[in-house]
């Protein structure tokens, strides 16, 4: 096999993807700039204003910007977890979703720290957090792990594209600008695909695998400790730490299967992403939905079986005033789930990412009711207090700014697939490789 020209099937195969944008695309492009532009908006007046016109207030000082944080740096956990194990796969069927994940990975914890800006009422002071640090708090931990995990997932990232800048520098039917084929000659910092440079590559990419599946633990882990160290109601709970993990894996493992089936669809990669991937991704999900939904009775359990007074208050709110979300987020978010992916009959590519879509809106539903109804219930209640400082409803601000924060993750995951193969290309052509020297062996 000649891989010079596999390499230019491949390229002929998703240049497409990369040269053309449809009227289809464009329209999506459009929508999601016209949603960040009203979320720019909402963004000036917050500054302007101030937290007055949101819904945050004295007891309820968090809403959905530190929701909309947990979540997005839980999928980028997530991500970054799955893509260090895919490493270690020799399987073809990795090659056609590791990107996805690479992606989703970076992206998110692009977005999900710049909602904790946005929790902040005197960002002119935001430096300080870098020149006064207090080593004793979670807050500095999580700012330290945060930023490493950016770091190291980009440059994880930026390794596994190499080959395929190489790929498409060195590929002149593709028709691009010339300054895009000048930033992938230089992206592509002279690899040439020799033997020392694949074993080089791939030797610190390994590394960069396990480092990132460390990192990710650890942000995830302090990201827990800033809600359990504190003497909250709801919040003070030893098994927080690994609850946090698990959950940031279901979510991200939802999200992964959903942008699986809107690609596939989209770019027609039936040939590339196939029912195993949604069966293997949906397998993976039904023991995360069963490991999340132990760690969240034991959490509940052990608050109702306590009798604490604050525990009690905290519990009666969720079985009243937030009644249907509690059902939603810690029932149908789970069972649903668990009762679709357990059937064989029922592990039908749609099915499964209903079931992923379910999971991620129980997960999303469910990181609100840990948050809001604690604030609630302060540890020291605050007596005569206006009710509308009390209870939390969220402003059209905070719903624009938060449509804005998905609208900016789908921007730039639209751009960078329009940019660079969303299917490894260099994945594809080491698996051929293989498979080649596999039965030259078998031949001698």
């Amino acid at each position: 096999m000649d891989l010079n020209n596999r390499k230019k099937e491949l390229v002929k195969e998703f240049s497409p993807m990369l040269e053309k944008f449809s009227p289809a695309l464009k329209l999506w492009i459009g929508v999601l700039v016209v949603v960040i532009t009203i979320g720019l908006y909402a963004f000036v007046l917050q500054v302007k204003h101030g937290h007055i016109i949101t819904g945050m207030r004295d007891n309820v000082v968090w809403g959905l910007y530190i929701i909309n944080f947990i979540f997005f740096v839980g999928i980028s956990y997530s991500g970054a977890f799955i893509s260090g194990i895919l490493h270690f796969f020799k399987t073809p069927w990795k090659n056609s979703v590791t990107r996805i994940v690479e992606i989703i990975t970076v992206l998110s914890i692009i977005v999900g720290p710049v909602f904790i800006l946005l929790c902040i009422g005197r960002l002119d002071r935001l430096y300080y957090l870098f020149i006064y640090p207090r080593i004793q708090s979670p807050i500095t931990w999580d700012i330290i792990a945060i930023i490493t995990d950016l770091i190291g997932c980009f440059i994880y990232l930026y390794l596994t594209f190499i080959p395929d800048f190489a790929i498409l520098r060195d590929n002149p039917d593709l028709k691009i600008p010339n300054w895009r084929k000048k930033l992938y000659r230089f992206l592509a910092i002279n690899y040439k695909d020799t033997k020392a440079q694949r074993a080089r590559l791939h030797k610190i990419t390994s590394i960069m695998s396990k480092m990132i599946i460390a990192m990710a633990i650890v942000a995830y882990t302090v990201l827990a400790w800033i809600f359990s160290l504190t003497l909250q109601p709801g919040w003070n709970s030893t098994i927080f730490a690994p609850d946090f993990i698990v959950a940031g894996l279901y979510s991200g493992v939802g999200v992964i299967l959903i942008a699986m089936f809107i690609i596939r669809k989209y770019f027609k990669l039936e040939k590339y992403i196939i029912k195993l991937h949604f069966v293997l991704g949906g397998a993976v999900l039904l023991v995360l939905s069963l490991l999340f939904g132990y760690f969240t009775f034991s959490d509940y359990f052990a608050k109702w079986f306590s009798h604490k007074m604050g525990d009690v208050g905290l519990l009666q709110s969720l079985f009243t005033k937030y009644f249907w979300q509690f059902i939603f987020a810690n029932y149908i978010g789970i069972l649903i789930p668990i009762i679709i992916l357990s059937i064989k009959k029922l592990r039908t590519i749609k099915l499964i990412t209903f079931a992923a879509i379910i999971a991620v809106a129980g997960l999303w539903l469910n990181r609100y009711l840990i948050v809001v109804p604690t604030l609630e219930n302060p540890y020291v209640p605050i007596q005569d207090t206006r009710p509308e400082y009390i209870h939390y409803t969220a402003t059209w601000i905070e719903w624009s700014l938060t449509f804005a924060g998905i609208a900016t993750f789908l921007l730039l995951f639209t751009l960078i697939i329009k940019f660079v193969p969303i299917i490894s290309m260099s994945g594809i052509i080491d698996n051929e490789r293989e498979l080649q020297n596999d039965k030259l062996k078998l031949t001698n």
